[in-house]
């Protein structure tokens, strides 16, 4: 161990004290994240975590190490969450953590005692590659889905934006983490500082390059999109009024389409005739269709469901999206017959929400193609990717943030909008029922002044389109199978030493190291 890892670590020789450390290195990076949004502070957020991790004294205690920072990671990205789901906030975050656990020992495993030049270059592909398998595994839907992936604590950076749309926001990951490896190994690891400064390097010089060489979106004729928002209101017939009458101040006001909010409607419209009539009506005055979202239980088909209804002139048309991808324990409960008991400590959902079965592309009047998201569906890239695809001139996210209204939420959510506009090269509207809505052009610059959590109005946007393809858009999730690559190589590597071992001698030695010791008794 180098003297200045030993010095930092002498403090915590206690399991307790050491558990402790553990947990507030790794909510550390939450700061990078909105509110805060201290985007800069990512890159050596996780410095304290590694060093602490690399100092272990054992492999065990690195991967315990490895599961707490994990543990408190996740309840500061979801601390939100605990008026709502209570102790199940910590339950949850105290289980997502473990999957910290192997990312740990790997980093003791590398950058553990005096690490040479070598094993310095490997951590700074493995460690990385490591980190960013944890973030796919845990984006998948059942275990929380795709919130506070690293990258994304990145949108408001415009070489950021970039990268990512050249590798979306696994990029980021990479590149964020790899830094944190390379500011790890310069403060302490001084045998393995050349490879350290090298990729800092690398990094730096692919940023460039991407910067100047990456595509970049083609601008096209701009279209007038309104977001109304009408705040937090608690009943379905008030809330839709209140949508009803801020609508109608975008008459004459030439614009194409106007998006409401997740759950902006509270009545299946084939049940309720007059809400349809009313919105049909209200289109024709605006002159444009309306892109209204249904929460409600349906008349053909069992269940309640979450779906974007288009609404023109004559009333809805057929064009209507279900959502597919649900808020774990907001929008149903995993294995309910196991986990139900949370409904009776917090407000997870008591009925289950139930799933649309594929994309949907809208066709607006005048040829626009808009791909509608609801809500949380926004995390996840690769519904945003396949949607442009497809061909999404843009991307509308529909959303309601009400019960987290003062919390980092809203503005969190906002801030994901910018990076799917980057990764697709195509402009992303984000409207909520009670803020933060916002709207982001192709590269994900921000169009206009967002609406914050106090604002109820109806705001027109004009929104840039975009042609051509990015890169993320072409050849997807590559950053991810390149980390998957790094890691079977390391562990190939890892087999075919092992088998190259020499057997332990008689006395547990090493043949080489008895044969030795035979010829020098007198050592």
């Amino acid at each position: 161990m180098d003297v200045a890892v030993g010095r930092w670590a002498r403090p915590l020789a206690s399991p307790w004290w050491r558990g402790c450390a553990a947990l507030v290195a790794g909510a550390l990076p939450a700061l990078a994240f909105p509110a805060p949004s201290w985007w800069w502070f990512a890159y050596v957020a996780l410095v304290p975590w590694m060093l602490l991790a690399a100092s272990a004294p054992t492999g065990r205690r690195a991967a315990l190490d490895g599961w707490l920072g994990g543990a408190g990671f996740m309840f500061a990205m979801h601390h939100w969450l605990l008026p709502n789901l209570h102790v199940f906030t910590v339950l949850l975050a105290v289980l997502m953590g473990l999957l910290w656990a192997p990312w740990g020992w790997l980093v003791r495993r590398l950058l553990g005692g005096r690490p040479s030049a070598g094993r310095g270059a490997a951590a700074l592909l493995a460690v990385p590659s490591a980190w960013l398998v944890v973030e796919l595994v845990r984006s998948w839907e059942g275990l929380g889905g795709p919130w506070g992936l690293l990258g994304s604590s990145q949108w408001q950076v415009e070489p950021a934006l970039r990268l990512a749309s050249v590798g979306g926001v696994w990029l980021l990951s990479l590149l964020i983490v790899a830094v944190n490896t390379a500011v790890t190994v310069l403060i302490a690891r001084p045998r393995a500082r050349t490879p350290a400064l090298a990729g800092v390097c690398a990094a730096a010089v692919a940023t460039v390059t991407v910067w100047f060489w990456s595509p970049r979106p083609q601008p096209a004729d701009p279209v007038r999109i309104a977001l109304v928002q009408p705040g937090v209101v608690h009943s379905a017939n008030e809330r839709f009024a209140r949508g009803e009458a801020l609508t109608r101040t975008l008459t004459e006001r030439d614009v194409d389409l106007v998006v409401w909010g997740e759950s902006s409607v509270g009545h299946d419209l084939t049940d309720r005739p007059d809400l349809a009539g009313r919105l049909g009506e209200l289109s024709r005055e605006v002159g444009a269709p309306i892109l209204v979202n249904v929460d409600a239980r349906r008349s053909d088909r069992p269940g309640i469901f979450k779906s974007s209804v288009l609404v023109g002139p004559d009333g809805p048309t057929t064009q209507r999206y279900d959502k597919m991808r649900l808020v774990p324990f907001g929008e149903y409960v995993p294995a309910r017959g196991l986990l139900g008991w949370a409904t009776s400590v917090g407000e997870a959902a008591d009925e289950d929400r139930r799933r649309g079965q594929a994309p949907v592309l809208l066709d607006v009047a005048d040829g626009l193609v808009v791909g509608p998201l609801v809500c949380f569906e926004t995390a996840f890239p690769d519904m945003s990717r396949h949607l442009t695809r497809e061909g999404a001139q843009v991307l509308v996210a529909q959303s309601a943030t009400s019960t987290f209204q003062g919390s980092w939420a809203p503005e969190q959510h906002a801030s994901l909008a910018a990076l799917r506009a980057a990764e697709n090269g195509r402009p992303m509207v984000h409207s909520t029922l009670t803020g933060i809505s916002a709207v982001y052009g192709p590269s994900g610059e921000r169009v206009g002044d967002q609406l914050g959590t106090d604002t109820r109005t109806a705001a027109v946007y004009d929104v840039p389109l975009a042609s051509g393809s990015t890169l993320y858009v072409r050849f997807g999730d590559w950053a991810v199978y390149g980390a998957l690559s790094v890691l079977a190589v390391l562990g190939a590597v890892a087999g075919v030493r092992a088998l190259k071992t020499p057997a332990p001698g008689p006395a547990g030695q090493s043949a080489h190291t008895a044969h030795g010791s035979a010829e020098r008794p007198g050592r």
